[in-house]
């Protein structure tokens, strides 16, 4: 088995829902992260032996993985697959991408994940074949829906918090960490090693977008304690929940020998990539029981990982999976927390949903090498009951 190494990681800014990027294509935000990836490396287009990208949302068209080998300028024989993991699927990529190297099927793999949710159509299943009389039904993909349980995940998210014994106001609390950890990290300067500018046509002429657009550095307790539950949830609102976004995010992993024969200095090493499914409304403690797995197969333990990216689908997800870490024991829960996104997270960055697997990787990686630490992990959920996790050692 080839070792596989993350050798850059980049993404667009997350614009809001409506935002600065919502007349931008999805799979044109997906050729700007990869062309974003590959700027300044020492590798040419049509060395890169497989592109694979993330979507969850119509509006595309076909083989949208496809399409961004034309947005990103590639070669056309450059081969491309598209992956649809739910909110997995940006870091089902990258794991498509390590075990083709790692099984010494590839050499140079972009991986990442792509999503403008602003973009999404409204759905019309009733007018194939017309309708003759009476209503027919419009459908809003936007709505995160599990079709099995036929039910917003916002819904089951909140009844299984509660069920762990995690409270609104616990929820809301999150939120507003989410958020001004980001503002701190966003005010050091943090997120420059992971961003690109995004050139963004207006009336006015091109404006250069370069900054995440929907984190709210003033969010309080007080603010969120005023906002209504959503889609019938006992405890989920728009302030403890993933921001609805724009965005691209992509990933170079390369064999040790491709990136020695190149001379690039690898950001870090992946060490495993792990792939679960479970019970559909247990999404908010999937990432701890793919976190446990993947420590399972690694021979590590949560104590060697320093940093830990849980994704903000909701506040109940890195809530709920510390607890099952924890083994429901809050003060190791809150230990365990500490380590757990640092520098903010979906709720205050934003969550588009196809590209957000690579996005928390990414920052996972960029935090381990400027505190110097090994090992980390980052998990995400995904919905009817899916997560992914990785595994990476920092690198320097």
């Amino acid at each position: 088995m080839s070792e596989v190494f993350l050798v850059q990681a980049k993404r667009t800014p997350f614009g809001n829902f409506g935002g600065a990027l919502k007349d931008i294509a999805t799979v044109e935000l997906g050729g700007m992260a990869i062309k974003g990836v590959l700027q300044d490396m020492p590798l040419e287009k049509n060395e890169v032996d497989l592109v694979v990208m993330g979507i969850c949302l119509p509006g595309s068209g076909l083989s949208p993985g496809r399409q961004t080998v034309f947005a990103a300028g590639m070669p056309p024989e450059t081969s491309a697959l598209t992956v649809d993991r739910a909110c997995c699927s940006a870091m089902t990529a990258i794991g498509v991408g390590f075990e083709r190297i790692s099984s010494g099927r590839a050499g140079v793999v972009v991986a990442g994940g792509m999503e403008n949710m602003s973009r999404t159509p409204y759905l019309l299943p009733q007018l194939r074949f017309g309708q003759r009389l009476g209503d027919f039904t419009v459908e809003d993909d936007l709505v995160i829906r599990n079709p099995y349980l036929r039910a917003p995940m916002a819904q089951y998210a909140g009844e299984v918090a509660v069920e762990w014994g995690v409270d609104r106001l616990e929820q809301d609390q999150w939120g507003v960490r989410s958020n001004l950890t980001w503002a701190e990290a966003d005010q050091k300067g943090k997120f420059a090693d992971e961003l690109i500018n995004v050139e963004v046509p207006g009336k006015k002429g091109t404006v250069i977008f370069e900054r995440d657009e929907h984190p709210r550095s003033d969010s309080s307790l007080e603010k969120l304690a005023k906002l209504k539950t959503v889609y019938g949830s006992p405890t989920v609102t728009a302030g403890n929940a993933s921001g609805i976004c724009d965005g691209a995010t992509a990933t170079l992993i390369m064999g040790g020998g491709e990136a020695k024969s190149r001379g690039i200095k690898p950001l870090a090493r992946i060490m495993e990539y792990h792939a679960i499914c479970g019970e559909p409304r247990s999404s908010a403690v999937l990432p701890g029981v793919a976190i446990k797995g993947i420590l399972a197969k690694t021979g590590l333990s949560l104590d060697e990982m320093k940093l830990i990216e849980i994704n903000e689908a909701f506040a109940a997800m890195p809530l709920v999976s510390t607890l099952y870490l924890a083994e429901r024991d809050r003060q190791k829960a809150e230990e365990i927390r500490a380590r757990v996104n640092v520098n903010g997270g979906a709720i205050g960055i934003g969550h588009p949903i196809g590209a957000t697997g690579a996005r928390i990787l990414m920052t996972l990686v960029y935090e381990l090498r400027r505190r110097g630490e090994r090992y980390g992990v980052a998990a995400i959920c995904g919905a009817i009951g899916q997560a992914d996790a990785i595994i990476v050692e920092a690198l320097y």
